[in-house]
């Protein structure tokens, strides 16, 4: 017999097809970056119809952007269910379907953010409706942020905040309704080689920052060997810290010496990798790969970086989700909001019902099948966190 709701709401897939239905894309090109409000307001809507505390809170120097907390019931401890509510950009014309329509076929749910991630809002929604205030001995929390995608801006600030005093959070990041409790870090640089320009025909009239930047490069490999060498973690597929040479651009004409060279990197740190240190290691080697070609070199970030995350070996909202997804926790390669409400003092899990491989990725999808037992695994959370 279905278990009944309390809450007059729309049903799972209406929810999931209103939600597709706003565009939030977020980015660090203003010029196809978006606001989230649509999405924060469509859910705030229906959190208070539910009878939940509803904040939100804009993010600071962002007033297109807000973050969400919804409380329901009081106390301590008690559960989190969090999500980001922006999607990356998408090219409309490579997908078969409308990116911004639910679209069912193939026993899958078409859309963006069907997999990544505005679905499983949906899905919390439905499971949370199944209890009434009256139910619960701990407060449920709905946490929604803002700019994941890009800077994580959003779960920066939440984390800061304070506004998070339950004890344990799930994040529904794609991980195929397989648990993960730890995955790597991201840190993305971008090194500047600083030259004098002059005519090519005398090397002597400047100072070459692109044969410079072939030093940098040679340095920076030769870093990650040493890193792979140092650090690695049987747990992970790529059990070693990568490290990808992504972008470089300088000079202006063939025949002028190249005054300016930039490099952008992107290094993926395992836990217990500590992203201050790493970097206060590499900037001395830097200037010392150019100490002798009069340049300067300038490193800094392109992003805030995020640190790796690995739950604490024993974590309570790790072995909860084992048990009810009957699958033991395992890493990934990619970042998510993690450590940050970690290190406002949670104990974080990540599960979600999408799949990874659909992330970013043209004609998206959540396969139909995924749906009722993700929501059974919320509602065995909430029992076990909230009501026992």
């Amino acid at each position: 017999m279905p278990i009944p709701s309390f809450y007059p709401l729309p049903d799972t897939l209406t929810m999931m097809r209103e939600l597709i239905s706003c565009p939030s894309v977020s980015s660090i090109s203003p010029d196809i970056d978006m606001s989230n409000l649509a999405v924060i307001e469509k859910l705030a809507g229906w959190l208070e119809d539910m009878d939940f505390s509803v904040e939100v809170l804009p993010l600071k120097d962002s007033p297109t952007k807000a973050n969400l907390v919804a409380i329901l019931g009081q106390g301590q401890g008690g559960l989190v269910l969090a999500g980001h509510t922006d999607t990356v950009s998408f090219d409309e014309q490579l997908w078969k379907s409308n990116p911004l329509a639910l679209t069912e076929a193939d026993n899958r749910l078409y859309g963006m953010g069907t997999s990544d991630m505005k679905s499983f809002f949906a899905l919390v929604i439905t499971a949370a409706r199944r209890f009434s205030v009256s139910d619960l001995k701990h407060p449920l929390v709905i946490a929604a942020t803002a700019d994941e995608e890009s800077t994580m801006s959003g779960a920066r600030q939440l984390a800061a905040s304070g506004r998070l005093q339950s004890g344990r959070v799930v994040i529904g990041e794609p991980t195929g309704l397989r648990p993960v409790h730890m995955h790597k870090g991201m840190i993305m640089e971008s090194v500047h080689v600083h030259g004098r320009s002059g005519h090519s025909s005398d090397p002597a009239l400047g100072a070459n920052a692109m044969e410079g930047m072939h030093e940098v490069i040679s340095e920076i490999r030769k870093w990650r060997a040493e890193l792979q060498q140092r650090f690695q973690n049987p747990q992970f597929n790529v059990p070693v810290p990568t490290l990808n040479l992504g972008r470089i651009f300088g000079g202006d004409n063939p025949n002028r010496i190249c005054g300016d060279c930039e490099l952008h990197f992107d290094l993926r740190p395992l836990p217990g990798m500590l992203v201050d240190e790493l970097l206060a290691e590499l900037q001395p080697r830097l200037n010392a790969a150019v100490s002798e070609a009069a340049l300067d070199i300038t490193l800094k970030p392109l992003m805030k970086p995020v640190p790796p995350f690995a739950a604490k070996e024993d974590s309570e909202i790790v072995a909860a989700a084992e048990q009810l997804t009957g699958v033991l926790a395992e890493s990934a390669a990619y970042s998510t909001e993690a450590p940050f409400f970690q290190g406002a003092g949670l104990d974080v899990v990540i599960l979600g019902p999408g799949n990874i491989a659909q992330a970013h990725q043209p004609d998206e999808y959540l396969a139909l099948d995924r749906v009722q037992p993700m929501i059974d695994v919320l509602e065995g959370l909430i029992r076990r966190f909230c009501v026992a």
